[in-house]
């Protein structure tokens, strides 16, 4: 798993770097999701709340709704 999120990491990085907003929040997602499947619940929540925050903030209403089945 740690390889898994060093590459999310590396792709947030990237995506923000890039100004690629919705792939930083899928990126904030996946990492949240990661987190919840490695025990990590204060890293997922804090994840989860900043994709849900940005998935907010560009109307993007098919990820929120995708969020809230996870």
């Amino acid at each position: 798993m740690t390889t898994a999120a060093a590459h999310y990491t590396a792709a947030l990085s990237l995506a923000s770097e890039l100004d690629m907003r919705p792939l930083v929040a899928h990126c904030h997602f996946g990492l949240g999701r990661l987190h919840q499947r490695t025990g990590k619940p204060e890293q997922a929540q804090d994840h989860v709340a900043t994709a849900t925050a940005m998935y907010g903030e560009m109307g993007m209403t098919h990820w929120l709704e995708n969020i809230e089945k996870a």
